[in-house]
């Protein structure tokens, strides 16, 4: 019980959140190193899957600007969705490369809403130019889609033991 109510008190802590942003951060950072330092362009799902962690950094950036129980419950809705739908768009991504389909592939062009082109806004960061069944980049065995399938399942693990912890010991937000 004590370690469950350490973990209630901690999400409450700006230090919290701002390991959870730091953690989204580098991965960005590490995302854009790929493109622009090491040449790996991200096709149509790795843009997307930036996206998510984008999703994930951004919430936890409005606990650290705001750290209060209605910005802390904005910023556990926010983990969890960038969470899930990353996972999900990276084992889309996955089972399109493994996919042993002549029809499997992706968009050329980020399907984002019409009143937010991320990819002509901020072309360096949300420009798809790769192709979606190139699974050349891989390291200890895993290429993207599986190492981000992983990522995002940590965030959402790590989101549900936060969560039930807060849960359990009757916080609100």
């Amino acid at each position: 019980m004590v370690v469950i109510h350490w973990i209630s008190r901690w999400a409450e802590q700006k230090s919290a959140w701002l390991l959870l942003f730091l953690s989204a951060f580098g991965l960005l950072a590490t995302a854009l190193y790929f493109q622009h330092v090491n040449g790996l362009e991200p096709c149509v799902m790795c843009i997307y899957q930036r996206t998510a962690v984008i999703g994930v950094m951004l919430s936890a950036l409005l606990v650290l600007i705001f750290n209060h129980g209605i910005t802390r419950m904005l910023g556990f809705l926010g983990w969890a969705v960038s969470a899930g739908w990353g996972f999900l768009l990276a084992k889309e991504h996955y089972e399109i490369i493994h996919t042993n389909s002549f029809f499997s592939s992706c968009e050329i062009v980020p399907n984002f809403p019409s009143f937010m082109p991320l990819y002509n806004w901020l072309p360096a960061v949300f420009e798809a130019k790769g192709d979606c069944l190139d699974d050349g980049w891989r390291t200890f065995g895993l290429g993207m889609p599986e190492w981000m399938m992983v990522i995002f399942g940590v965030y959402a693990i790590v989101f549900i033991v936060v969560f039930g912890c807060r849960i359990l010991d009757k916080k609100p937000f």
